[in-house]
């Protein structure tokens, strides 16, 4: 039996997941425990671990067909049942996924005040063309204070931000150039306008909370809570830009988070995919 206690941090979503956190939560499975062993998985395994963690299973069975659909699995049906196995694409996509997941945040680089600047011109009607850019940007770890101004303490992200305007098509829309900030205005009230700190900081502070003390009784238990673990930090490289420290708010609790989050991995990962191992068999 799956101890309440082991899946807490699940319980308080449960209301709120639907097909977007199936397929998020599917992608998690498919990255811990898929792409390392590299084994097949079945259908049954996926949708009773999905059950378990809030997800109907209606939603959990889509999130595999659109994932499929998508190019990143490959369905093999034996006897009367299905078992998924990851394509090369889909390979890809969760080999870069995890190298940025369990690498964030480990390091603070160094920073000599330099920003990197971007402006990008947009039109209010294309709606879809600026949510991409955002999206894209916010990932990358940019920041907007203004309007069509996108920012970076990083000059050497411009080769990232270059890419997502050229694949988008807004080259001719576009300059960057590189700047120290001057006397006019402060450097923490631009930092405070572009990103969303206290939000980051709130996050980082539910996620201390939620997997602090938190012992999985059962090996069933242990599963669950490392694929929340790594589901819930697998959040924080598109909600976090890492700034360097000198820009960030008093005893930020991103160091704090991230040192859990080892131990907890570390911890749990063994005996997660002993279990995974017996599950998908």
């Amino acid at each position: 039996m799956i101890s309440e206690r082991a899946i807490r941090p699940t319980l308080t979503r449960r209301h709120a997941l639907g097909a977007a956190s199936a397929r998020s939560l599917l992608l998690t499975i498919l990255g811990e425990f898929v792409l390392p062993i590299q084994q097949p998985v079945w259908t049954s395994t996926v949708v009773s671990l999905l059950d378990r963690l809030g997800v109907e299973e209606k939603a959990a069975r889509q999130a595999l067909a659109r994932t499929a659909a998508d190019g990143w699995l490959t369905s093999e049906r034996v006897g009367r049942n299905v078992r998924w196995s990851l394509t090369p694409p889909g390979r890809r996509l969760l080999t870069e996924g995890a190298e940025r997941i369990y690498s964030f945040g480990a390091s603070a680089p160094e920073w000599d005040g330099t920003w990197l600047v971007l402006y990008v011109s947009v039109p209010e009607s294309k709606r879809r063309l600026r949510h991409q850019l955002r999206t894209r940007l916010s990932w990358a770890g940019f920041g907007s204070p203004e309007p069509g101004m996108w920012i970076s303490p990083y000059a050497g992200r411009e080769l990232e931000a270059h890419t997502v305007v050229e694949e988008l098509d807004l080259e001719a829309d576009a300059m960057s150039f590189t700047a120290r900030f001057a006397g006019i205005g402060r450097e923490r009230a631009m930092v405070t306008k572009a990103w969303d700190l206290d939000t980051v900081a709130r996050r980082y502070e539910e996620f201390i909370d939620a997997f602090t003390g938190l012992v999985p009784r059962t090996e069933d238990d242990v599963v669950l809570a490392q694929i929340r673990l790594v589901h819930d930090w697998r959040r924080f490289p598109f909600l976090d830009p890492l700034l360097p420290a000198r820009l960030l708010p008093p005893r930020w609790s991103g160091a704090r988070a991230r040192k859990l989050f080892d131990a907890k991995h570390a911890e749990w990962q063994g005996p997660a995919k002993h279990r995974w191992l017996e599950l998908a068999r």
